[in-house]
């Protein structure tokens, strides 16, 4: 059994583009896990193998590998930087104990990594800064540490000073023992003297190391006020406690793409990140009594584990992948404490890029996969039934664009059973009907995200998505009041038809549809035919009048009307209803209705200005605003139609430093010259 000590379970997050993918590949080529090295410019990278990915050079999905450092297994979990895939990063971090953070030393903190440093401090993952990128022109170390230091509360301090930059970056200074690593090939490193050059600022940075760690814990800093430093053996000791507790973060430089300065990398991340043991128990609840519960990260503890993906293999189907937090798993029966039903499993494995590695047994810190189960999806809890615990999951981000979809050559039902297949999968993605406008919509967090849909849809299931911009389901009503009558009278030989009502009709209050009143006194309709007179206005209703669109909110009162002994009919009444609603209607200053949403936009304070001056050419109304840390957040009420393709809007507007979230409001009344417009589209279409 592999010792818990000796296991690290670390997710790597950064901005798109920072190198996370290059550093997983470097790291696992560098701790012999991988033969070559692959690139994710020429599409090789072990982790990025998706076609999809390949074709984009971006990372979609999370990935996952391992490697074996100093008799250490580390278990990697390479996460997107594309906000299109952020949810993916999102599940990452919830399982992950500890976080490898990347920088890269050219652009150095971007807007997005903002949103990575959030999920390190939400989660309280101790974090391993890594300045990536240093063999790259204009790459500045220093100014990167500083970006750093001025974005965030991460207390970064560097451990790893690199000697020279550019394409003369030929090694590191190890701060905590005072060593110069130069580098050699195959990404290895030999011990040399510190340059002369450098003694000064290498000096510096480690007294500053030193003053960091000793602010950590009240015991060192006495020491360090009284002598003025700390032993090796403290210095040690002390930072190890601080990096596992989230009380420093600290910095190393490397270059993934060249292999230089690994493996010092790799010593930090078993020198100075917990393994699962040294983590907080996990926290979650009893699922019958709701009493909270809690888990270590050991062996002997009850087994329990989390759910955060589910992938289609085209190998082994559908796959089920789960971080152990606590026991031990073997055998081939687990208890899924979500679902309260035990499932059976074959085979457990460990994931090796798009590969599978078979295991006989997992430990806390693993991250492991079994096959074609029935029940277990995304979020489960799976423990032992003697011992349940169910663990919080987390809710995939709202989606934040739609568009209605159809077959490029008419195959639908593929299509949706194709989409069906990868709601599994992917969370973030949302497939409903519309019933008002008759359009299927697939909804997702972005316009790539949804054209990555399409992309695997038509290379897997060989089918054809076409995305068009949704209709928005306005609906009519009347502001005025009127009587009609509305006669039908038909005579060609034979029995004819005759239907003959007057109707007064009203607006009621928003959101109370119809409502039908009988007022006839006497026999002028006879009673069997009056439910007709309403069953004709209610089809006509459906339809609308004036835009096509569904007419509500309505009062009729039925108060007059004749009949005729033979040719009166049900349906003569039915159509007399309908003849005399339309007419009505034209009568009684017909308006066009629009869906109002509530709208929530997170936005840096930079962008407020911008963003309220948008809001308002879209017709929208600011409710309120609040602060939280850099962040404004705005409430307002706008129009659907206004918002249909926000998200787009949103973040070149702001950088991708903006966030929202939408939901149907209540129906107010279209402005005349823009219902003018849409009833004029309609007639055209007509």
């Amino acid at each position: 059994m592999q010792d818990v000590q000796q296991i690290r379970n670390v997710v790597i997050l950064g901005h798109g583009n920072s190198g996370k993918s290059t550093l997983a590949e470097a790291l696992l080529f560098t701790a012999g896990s991988l033969k070559r090295v692959g690139k994710v410019d020429d599409g090789t990278s072990s982790m990025d193998f998706e076609p999809e990915e390949i074709k984009r050079q971006i990372s979609i999905s999370a990935a996952f590998n391992h490697l074996s450092w100093k008799k250490n297994d580390i278990y990697l979990i390479d996460t997107p930087g594309d906000d299109n895939f952020f949810n993916e990063t999102r599940f990452a971090a919830q399982v992950a104990d500890s976080a490898i953070l990347t920088v890269g030393a050219v652009l150095g903190v971007r807007a997005q990594t903002e949103k990575f440093v959030d999920l390190i401090e939400r989660n309280n993952l101790p974090c391993l800064i890594c300045v990536t990128k240093m063999d790259r022109e204009r790459a500045n170390f220093q100014k990167t540490v500083d970006g750093i230091k001025e974005a965030f509360h991460l207390n970064p301090v560097i451990v790893s000073l690199p000697i020279g930059a550019e394409d003369q970056f030929q090694g590191v200074v190890d701060l905590v023992a005072n060593t110069a690593w130069f580098f050699v090939e195959g990404g290895k490193v030999k011990a040399g003297e510190i340059p002369s050059d450098m003694a000064a600022e290498v000096t510096a940075l480690r007294d500053n190391l030193m003053e960091y760690v000793a602010e950590t814990d009240d015991e060192l800093i006495e020491k360090f006020l009284e002598e003025g430093m700390l032993t090796d053996e403290e210095l040690t000791a002390g930072l190890k406690a601080a990096v596992r507790a989230a009380k420093i973060a600290p910095v190393c430089a490397c270059s993934g793409l060249n292999n230089r300065g690994l493996s010092v990398i790799l010593d930090a991340m078993v020198n100075l990140l917990p393994s699962p043991d040294q983590r907080p128990a996990r926290v979650g609840t009893h699922p019958k009594s709701g009493a909270t519960l809690e888990r270590l990260g050991t062996a002997d503890a009850p087994f329990s584990a989390l759910v955060f993906k589910t992938m289609a293999d085209p190998f082994a189907g559908r796959l089920t992948i789960f971080r152990v937090f606590s026991g031990t798993l073997k055998g081939d029966t687990f208890y899924n404490a979500t679902k309260t039903t035990s499932e059976r499993f074959g085979q457990l494995y460990i994931m090796a890029g798009k590969e599978q590695k078979p295991v006989e047994q997992a430990v806390p810190g693993m991250v492991v996969a079994v096959a074609k189960l029935k029940e277990t999806t995304t979020g489960d809890t799976l423990c032992e039934e003697a011992k349940p615990i169910v663990y919080q999951a987390l809710q995939p981000l709202p989606t934040v664009i739609a568009y209605a979809v159809s077959a490029k050559k008419g195959d639908e039902e593929k299509l949706f059973s194709s989409i069906t297949r990868l709601l599994d999968e992917d969370l973030t993605l949302k497939l409903i009907r519309e019933q008002q406008t008759h359009e299927t919509l697939i909804s997702g967090v972005g316009q790539v995200h949804l054209e990555v849909v399409g992309e695997k849809i038509k290379r897997k299931f060989g089918v054809e998505m076409e995305l068009r911009t949704p209709r928005v389901p306005y609906r009519e009503t009347l502001k005025g009041k009127v009587t009609v009558q509305g006669k039908h009278k038909k005579q060609s030989g034979g029995r004819g038809q005759f239907g003959d009502c007057t109707i007064e009709m009203e607006p009621l209050a928003r959101g109370e549809y119809f409502q039908f009143v009988d007022k006839i006194i006497g026999g002028v309709v006879p009673q069997q035919y009056r439910p007709a007179v309403e069953k004709g206005i209610l089809e006509a209703m459906e339809k609308g009048v004036i835009a096509g669109y569904p007419f509500v909110d309505l009062k009729v009162s039925l108060i007059d009307g004749s009949y005729h002994n033979v040719d009166s009919s049900e349906m003569a009444f039915k159509i007399a209803g309908s003849l005399a609603f339309k007419k009505g209607v034209l009568q009684a200053q017909p308006i066009l209705l629009e869906p109002i949403m509530e709208l929530e936009v997170r936005v840096h304070k930079d962008f407020v200005g911008d963003v309220m001056g948008d809001l308002n050419s879209r017709r929208g109304r600011v409710l309120g605003m609040d602060s939280s840390d850099k962040y404004e957040i705005i409430n307002a009420h706008i129009p659907q139609a206004e918002v249909l393709l926000y998200a787009l809007d949103l973040t070149s507007m702001t950088g991708g430093r903006g966030t929202f979230t939408v939901k149907f409001s209540h129906y107010e009344e279209v402005p005349a010259q823009i219902a003018e417009k849409i009833v004029a589209d309609y007639k055209v279409e007509e």
